[in-house]
């Protein structure tokens, strides 16, 4: 059989796409080589004019897949492409209208996911399907349970699962440990073990790196090459070009729910090249222009003054001026997050106070933290930020409901029309506030939720990992949205895990290392090497004014580690053991605790807010009620 060759469906062209389905060019590459073999194999599997409509959209208009034993295909676009359709396609979540799948050679249905399993295929969903209520063992293998005669031999799951955390590198995972106490990263291992916990051909991932730190995501390559070199294919989905010439053999690039390049060589293909198929256009210039200096005696908006929050962080310091980004560089665990989340109220700090506009804000308070002028676009958008059941202009007012409200009654026809001005401005696609949130991709959500802060007219917007899983044209707008609000006077606080994208949209960056500030410097003073280099040993040079004292002796009550090795002549090797010890130590407790300060935070915050909100809702807001208490952290009832 002839080896598969690059083949580009639909040509990008200077001012917009060429037309659809033009056979315009082939990209020949050098021959592709996976673990199995070269890659005149018969794949493994095949897709052919795979169609898919739902009311009043064709997500899939004849979608074309091929994949290799062994290889790693890693499949793009951007969001709404029709990637994830495609993935519940084969997952059997979804049944295409037309189009056939081959699986080794023989066309199959799948007509259920469980179907899929018995073939051999799994998939790692971007959203986790995790059941936080079970143990690890449990969520790894539901479904398939380890059992005789009606009993569960929970020994022998419990066995097995570590030995699939161990295969993972995290064999320090507890089984009996209970998934919801988890971190995002934590979950993300144990959702890989589910998946290999079948005996699979074909594994597909979707963004399986997007809550994985720098060594973390090394672990997950790792992972991925041993499963190649027993023969087992590796869908890869990812935003993150630069992933893909690292563990990618093949590309394939959708659009508009189209094939428009297939087989292409990942190494070798200009990551130019793909940006223009994925989008129809280059994007060279990602991040927005940064203003040279803050204005001239622009106003502190937000001042941090030695807060503390015991295993987490320790004597945090630091001030946003009007019209600045700031942003918070570590590596996940590092209390990046946490310190978002305890300014911003939604955890209790152990000392230490949060100002805004010289006010201090009470603390353990979202709705006090709301009404000071804060707003806050959480790492996990789906589960912290939006009502999915509700409409995108719902969604958008959820923080402005006394705005439209009087007498308990809300103003229908007003909410309706601002929040469409909001997503306007915002360009939210479709541009229709109606439409329900839940089928919005992942960059037009994270719109609606900085839409909502928008409406309310914060003065501090907080963001957390705010373009995880968005694609890189919808990065490129929020980077300007971000940009834009900063230069009409918001103050930014910015989390991010990726360095470059802390380094090229903020101003400022404080670098965190196991709950500390190791350096604060202007972004255009650090360069991603000595960031990482920070974040992980701790060897750079750290500037005289902000340098931890290694003999500084702390209060027990705040101190982190007392046996952790302080100093920045640590030995690296060292540096590294201690921080993955001392990283699995501090995530078992601090897990422990922060799912019973959000459990009481949440109770203690919705009963507040219901006090808050001025009387009962009437219509279908008693129906959003319920759900707004899931969004507690959002402040969506003081108004």
């Amino acid at each position: 059989m002839p080896r598969p060759t690059a083949e580009v469906l639909q040509s990008p062209a200077e001012g917009g796409p060429a037309r659809a389905e033009h056979r315009a060019r082939a990209l020949r590459g050098p021959p592709v080589t996976s673990a199995s073999g070269p890659t005149g194999a018969a794949p493994l599997l095949e897709m052919r004019g795979i169609v898919k409509e739902f009311p009043g959209v064709r997500a899939l208009n004849g979608v074309d897949l091929d994949v290799l034993p062994g290889e790693v295909h890693c499949l793009l676009g951007q969001n709404g492409a029709g990637k994830s359709t495609l993935i519940k396609v084969l997952a059997g979540a979804h049944q295409p209208d037309e189009g056939e799948i081959l699986w080794q050679g023989r066309p199959v249905t799948i007509p259920r996911p469980d179907a899929a399993l018995a073939m051999g295929m799994a998939t790692m969903y971007q959203e986790l399907d995790l059941v936080d209520g079970l143990s690890v063992a449990d969520n790894i293998f539901l479904g398939h349970e380890r059992a005789r005669f009606g009993v569960t031999r929970r020994r022998e799951m419990n066995t097995a699962a570590s030995g699939l955390l161990a295969r993972l590198g995290h064999g320090d995972l507890r089984p009996d440990r209970e998934v919801g106490a988890l971190s995002a990263a934590g979950k993300q291992i144990v959702s890989m073990a589910r998946a290999l916990s079948h005996d699979i051909r074909l594994i597909v991932m979707d963004e399986p790196s997007a809550v994985l730190a720098a060594d973390e995501v090394d672990n997950l390559f790792r992972v991925i090459r041993d499963l190649t070199a027993s023969g087992v294919a590796v869908v890869y989905i990812s935003h993150r070009l630069a992933e893909i010439a690292e563990i990618g053999d093949r590309v394939t690039v959708l659009k508009d729910g189209r094939t428009v390049a297939t087989g292409l060589p990942a190494r070798s293909t200009p990551t130019a090249d793909v940006v223009a198929l994925m989008t129809g256009r280059t994007v060279e210039h990602a991040f927005p222009d940064r203003p040279s200096t803050v204005a001239a005696g622009a106003p502190e908006v937000l001042r941090v003054e030695g807060l503390s929050r015991t295993g987490e962080f320790a004597e945090l310091s630091f001030s946003v001026h009007a019209g600045e980004i700031v942003g918070l560089a570590g590596l996940v665990g590092a209390g990046r997050s946490e310190v978002l989340e305890t300014v911003y109220g939604a955890r209790t700090p152990t000392t230490g106070r949060v100002l805004v506009d010289g006010r201090p804000v009470r603390p353990g308070s979202v709705p006090a933290a709301v009404a000071a002028g804060m707003g806050l676009a959480p790492e996990e958008r789906k589960s912290q930020a939006l009502v999915l059941q509700a409409s995108v202009a719902q969604n958008i007012s959820l923080a402005s409901l006394r705005r439209f409200s009087r007498l308990g009654l809300l103003d229908r026809r007003r909410e309706l029309a601002d929040a469409r001005e909001v997503a306007g401005q915002l360009d939210v696609r479709p541009a229709d506030p109606t439409r329900s949130v839940r089928t919005l991709s992942g960059g037009n959500q994270q719109k609606a939720v900085v839409g909502r802060w928008l409406l309310k007219g914060c003065r501090v917007l907080i963001l957390d990992e705010p373009t995880r899983g968005v694609d890189v044209g919808a990065r490129a707008e929020l980077y300007a949205l971000v940009r834009r609000l900063a230069a009409e006077g918001v103050a930014v606080l910015l989390v991010s895990s990726e360095v470059p994208e802390v380094l090229g949209l903020a101003d400022r960056v404080l670098v965190m290392r196991e709950g500390r500030v190791v350096r604060e410097a202007a972004a255009q003073d650090l360069d991603e090497t000595a960031v990482l280099d920070l974040v992980m040993s701790g060897s750079a040079v750290v500037d005289p004014a902000q340098e931890l004292d290694p003999e500084q002796e702390l209060d027990p009550e705040q101190e982190l580690d007392p046996d952790q090795p302080r100093g920045p002549d640590e030995p690296v090797d060292r540096d590294h053991a201690a921080d993955r010890d001392h990283a699995a130590d501090r995530d078992h407790a601090a897990d422990r605790d922060h799912a019973a300060d959000r459990d009481h935070a949440a109770d203690r915050d919705h009963a507040a807010d219901r006090d808050h909100a001025g009387g009962p809702q009437h219509g279908d807001d008693a129906g959003r009620g319920g759900s707004e208490q899931t969004v507690a952290r959002q402040g969506g009832a003081p108004a």
